[in-house]
């Protein structure tokens, strides 16, 4: 049995005997999955630089080599199919596969030999390409890819090739692991520490305090709002909010988030206490700039899940296990949802939160937002009447 100095050099497949203590066992995976974290963490960093990263399938011996292509100038994309001799390809969610017209629900490889920079860009995430001829069903290594660019806040579209692994041509290249995204997901969303708590009077509402956390994937800080007194004896009310730029700072109309945001803290203040968690997760947990594409398509006629769906994002890609981790360090068990969201619940109770209640929180239906609204009724679920909220504005 190692010392306990050792144990940094232990190998994996030490972890897998079947008489080593229990403690050990989740030391060791402990420290693989802080691996796993730091790994994507640096690969995400060097994707957004435009540099290329490699994905390692250890268990069958593959490797694949890949560049985000949001990302990526035109001399990078030139280099890179330099490099691997035109043996490059285009990888496509299964969302925007299916805006192409594919049938790939694990998403398409489309070949990008004699396509220059401007013809890959339309077919990954333009409007109005026209679907391939020639495809191949997408597979894990190639899905990693896009989903550590969605990681870095980019579109989640990567342009891949194979390599052999002892392949010298990228040895300056970071490395992951083939399933470390979904390890840094689970171990770093539910790991936050408090590093400020202090009074901030708010407009109107006098008896507020900022709380601050440190934590999670690239170590973001998140923000819960905490309003009056809590009273743990019974669910505390809630609001898990996502931020939205232009609504909550600017005022945007194509949108109710700012209206949410301010009622959902004067109804915090009403019931006497409560906690809004302000989640750094825009667009829906697209980012800033996958955002200001949406709405530009938007402009010309599409709905927000329609557009998101041409850029290769599902109709909602946020994530509450950060939410679920603030509530846990505030001491907060049971909560009363301030949402119209049912698909937040379910996820609330899954990261084990006790959602013991729901209240509503609206805002005003304008020219502007009420497709908006409609949408996320009809195609998301959202429990709200947009017919009865104009009647009644009226």
């Amino acid at each position: 049995m190692p010392v306990i100095g050792d144990k940094l050099r232990v190998n994996r497949k030490v972890s897998r005997v079947n008489d080593m203590p229990n403690d050990l066992h989740r030391e060791l995976r402990l420290k693989d999955d802080s691996r796993a974290l730091v790994r994507c963490e640096r690969a995400a960093a060097e994707l957004r630089y435009g540099r290329p990263v490699r994905i390692l399938d250890k268990r069958n011996g593959g490797c694949l080599v890949a560049l985000a292509f949001d990302a990526t100038s035109p001399a990078q994309y030139e280099a890179f199919r330099l490099a691997v001799d035109d043996r490059h390809s285009l990888f496509l969610t299964a969302q925007r596969a299916d805006v192409m017209g594919l049938a790939a629900p694990n998403g398409a490889l489309v070949p990008l030999a004699g396509l220059d920079f401007a013809d890959a860009s339309h077919l990954g995430y333009l409007r109005g390409a026209e679907a391939p001829t020639v495809f191949e069903a997408g597979y894990p290594l190639a899905a990693e890819a896009a989903q550590l660019a969605r990681l870095a806040l980019l579109l989640p579209v990567a342009v891949v090739a194979e390599i052999d692994p002892d392949d010298k041509s990228f040895n300056d290249a970071l490395s992951i692991e083939l399933g470390d995204v979904a390890t840094a997901n689970r171990f770093g969303l539910g790991h936050f520490e408090i590093i400020a708590d202090t009074k901030v009077p708010l407009a109107g509402i006098e008896a507020s305090r900022f709380v601050v956390f440190r934590g999670g994937l690239n170590q973001r800080d998140q923000l819960a709002i905490v309003v009056g007194e809590l009273d743990m004896s019974r669910p505390v009310p809630i609001r898990v909010h996502s931020s939205c730029i232009t609504g909550d700072l600017f005022g945007s109309l194509k949108c109710d988030c700012g209206d949410q945001l301010r009622n959902g803290l004067k109804t915090l203040e009403k019931r006497g206490g409560g906690v809004m968690i302000y989640l750094d997760q825009e667009g829906r947990g697209t980012g800033i700039g996958a955002k200001m594409r949406a709405y530009h398509m938007q402009a010309d006629g599409f709905d927000t899940v329609d557009a998101d769906a041409v850029l290769g994002f599902g109709a909602d890609e946020r994530r509450y296990e950060t939410a679920a981790a603030m509530l846990s360090k505030l001491g907060i068990r049971r909560v009363e949802l301030l949402t119209n969201n049912p698909l937040k619940i379910a996820y609330l109770r899954a990261c084990g939160v006790e959602v013991a209640g729901r209240s509503p929180v609206l805002g005003t239906v304008t020219p502007q937002n009420e497709g908006y609204l409609r949408t996320k009724a009809k195609r998301a679920g959202h429990m709200m009447d947009v017919d009865r909220l104009m009647a009644g504005m009226k």
